[in-house]
């Protein structure tokens, strides 16, 4: 048995886990910051960095003790070190860096959204590979052929405003809480998704790229008024706000679910699996489903746990890596970019 500590502090949640042979979750300990970034609407960095600082020890003891794993159980220690917000993933590095020294364990570097893209064989008896994955999360839209763990091709990224960005910034313009994506499903789950026809941005027949700006906008202007940014809302009833969620996350389901179909076309592939944050909105889930079973293919949906950031898809992920040889030095660096 291979067993090793995965440590992520990317973004806004501070998580450490213990994974054994890549699929075994022993323990996965998350510390989520939503409430000390409700208030702004959004994750402030500054914030996220304290917190990370603040909880990462007691974190990881708890993953451990969870686990019942001493350090000399384990044979590595993983950390995302890319991509996300600088000041947050430096803790999880500077962490991992002294654990590995300390305990004298090789470390592993781990690209976040690939881990993502991973997280939907966690569990599962068989691999699913090679599998087209979607990723959708706060920071990414992306999707990925996937040969095997140690072969993934990013096919089309966001080029500007990602899935579940675009849910926070109309979460906000309904006048609803955050985080915004569950809060847009549930209020437009007494919506209608046909009330209104928001713009579906395909950028080009063949393109595999998202961009989610534009109905961010077309959302705005609906609720204000042509070229307004504000007035509009408090004319608003409930059932209208329900529907311009529905509408909403409606449009963005169809996007998601069309470039997918779209790659699978290009790629030949058979398997679908999905990622990533706003992979845990039920409707989504349904309906790509839905899609897959129609057109007679595989479909695997990262358990909702290991949807938003967590550790344990770090710790899955540097399996693979581990097997590979692929070890980083104590050198390692924290990277705004993947």
């Amino acid at each position: 048995m291979t067993t090793i500590l995965g440590i992520e502090t990317s973004c806004d949640e501070t998580s450490a886990a213990v994974v054994t042979d890549g699929t075994d979750v022993r323990s996965n300990i998350v510390a989520s910051q939503a409430d000390l970034h409700a208030k702004y609407g959004g994750v402030v960095p500054e914030i996220a960095s304290r917190a990370h600082i603040e909880r990462l020890d007691s974190v990881i003891t708890e993953a451990m003790e969870v686990a019942d794993r001493k350090p000399d159980n384990l044979d590595a220690i993983a950390v995302t070190n890319r991509p996300g917000l600088v000041g947050a993933l430096i803790i999880g590095v500077t962490a991992a860096k002294m654990l590995s020294w300390a305990w004298g364990k090789p470390l592993i570097a781990v690209n976040h959204i690939e881990a993502h893209a991973l997280s939907p064989a966690i569990g599962l008896d068989e691999a699913p590979w090679p599998a087209i994955a979607l990723i959708v999360s706060g920071g990414h839209t992306s999707l990925f052929r996937i040969a095997g763990p140690m072969s993934i091709e990013r096919l089309g990224a966001t080029t500007d405003d990602a899935a579940g960005e675009a849910f926070d910034k109309v979460a906000s313009i309904l006048g609803l809480n955050y985080p915004g994506g569950p809060e847009i499903e549930r209020v437009g789950a007494g919506g209608d998704p046909q009330a209104i026809d928001f713009p579906r941005t395909m950028l080009g027949p063949e393109s595999l790229d998202f961009s989610f700006s534009g109905i961010k906008t077309a959302v705005l202007y609906h609720v204000h008024g042509q070229g307004k940014t504000t007035g509009g809302l408090e004319e608003l009833s409930q059932d209208d706000i329900a529907d311009i969620a529905a509408s909403f996350q409606q449009a963005v389901i169809d996007v998601l679910i069309r470039k997918t179909m779209l790659a699978v076309k290009q790629t030949g592939v058979s398997t679908v699996v999905l990622g990533g944050g706003v992979a845990a909105n039920r409707t989504l889930r349904t309906a790509l489903a839905d899609e897959c079973t129609k057109r007679d293919l595989a479909f695997h949906a990262a358990k909702p746990e290991y949807c938003t950031d967590n550790a344990a898809m770090i710790a899955a992920r540097a399996y693979h890596q581990l097997l590979a040889g692929d070890i980083a030095t104590l050198e390692l660096d924290a990277s705004a970019r993947g």
